[in-house]
């Protein structure tokens, strides 16, 4: 078979930068079969502000995408057997990738990596459009139209099923991974991680009582709660990353400086940054919410309470202060829990071997 990526446009600060180069590269290696990338050409690197993609741009994209597809089923390229890889599955051409290969007789199989939708309360489209019906309509075709739908956690997991496929905890834990199930719960491929990050320019840095805020600026990671911990703690060093308008390097250079890796986040069904920062052994201070809850050791969780707002942040102050100072004082203490959790995200949740056994349909 010939595996197709229809991929997500690429950011230069963004992990879709490092997948255009390494995804290709790692399937080919993995499946052993050939690979192709359907790309919709140059995106413009100015995304809508708090967002991770160019609302105007990415349809201009899309559409390119579906013009190659389109054109390859006219030209007989595509063949029973090829398998198509949305890396983002909130992608609408996959509708018609199924219209044609349905009306066509061609028998392919489609898998998408769902990252977010409307169905999360607090990620843009859930904020600006909510649960319109138009929105959650499409949602769910899209979710048929995929023989595999790929989830980085249980967390996501269960987020859509409630939200698109009104299935409730009860009736769902433990029924959607078995075999004849299209959900399935897999590793995000960047095992290249591991190999970019851990060079001696990054993880042999001195570390500085430096405490990272790596996310965007978006009212769901509450940055204003990390500010204010900036002028409450003037001894230490706080920096908004995306304020800096970092390079990936002068980024990856940070985080082996920094001690501490700072989230109050309330969407998150992943996160790479706090990964990039155990891996360059910086304490990922974590609500225990969200996809945090699955995935990260007890030591660095902290009750999600105190920021499940800002006036909750302000009625627990006191104790957020207290736990960054243990953290920072006291950071080699935590050197053996920093190394397990960086085993653990290695492992179950920032591996590609389960989707790419998913593709070939082998068990690994």
């Amino acid at each position: 078979m010939t595996v197709y990526i229809v991929d997500i446009e690429a950011v230069d600060t963004r992990y879709t930068k490092q997948w255009k180069t390494h995804l290709p590269e790692q399937l080919q290696l993995e499946t052993n079969q050939e690979v192709r990338v359907i790309s919709g050409g140059e995106t413009p690197q100015a995304t809508t502000p708090g967002a991770f993609l160019n609302f105007g741009g990415t349809n201009v994209y899309k559409s390119k995408q579906l013009e190659i597809i389109g054109e390859m089923f006219c030209k007989g390229e595509i063949k029973d057997g090829d398998y198509f890889l949305y890396t983002d599955a909130w992608n609408p051409t996959v509708i018609q990738l199924r219209y044609m290969a349905e009306l066509l007789g061609i028998r392919v199989r489609i898998g998408g990596l769902w990252h977010a939708g409307s169905y999360d309360p607090h990620d843009f489209l859930g904020r600006l459009i909510g649960d319109k019906p138009w929105v959650r309509h499409a949602e769910h075709s899209m979710f048929s139209c995929y023989d595999d739908n790929f989830y980085a956690t249980d967390f996501h997991v269960n987020l859509f099923a409630e939200g698109i496929l009104d299935w409730n905890d009860e009736d769902w834990t433990g029924t959607p991974y078995d075999a004849n199930s299209t959900i399935k719960r897999v590793g995000w491929p960047m095992e290249y991680l591991a190999d970019e990050l851990c060079i001696s320019e990054y993880d042999e840095q001195e570390k500085r009582n430096l405490i990272l805020f790596p996310h965007r600026i978006a009212p769901e990671k509450q940055v204003e709660i990390f500010r204010d911990l900036a002028q409450s703690m003037p001894e230490y060093e706080f920096i908004v990353c995306q304020e800096r308008e970092l390079s990936k390097h002068e980024y990856h250079k940070l985080l082996g400086q920094a001690k501490v890796v700072f989230s109050a986040n309330l969407q998150e069904t992943l996160g790479i940054s706090w990964y990039e920062g155990a891996l360059l052994d910086a304490i990922p201070m974590v609500p225990d919410r969200l996809s945090y809850s699955e995935m990260a050791v007890d030591a660095f969780k902290y009750p999600s309470e105190w920021t499940e707002s800002y006036d909750a942040y302000m009625l627990n102050k006191d104790k957020i202060i207290a736990k960054l100072m243990d953290y920072i004082e006291n950071y080699h203490d935590y050197e053996n829990e920093i190394h397990a959790q960086t085993q653990t995200l290695a492992t179950d949740y920032f591996s590609g071997k389960a989707l790419y056994g998913a593709i070939t349909n082998e068990q690994r």
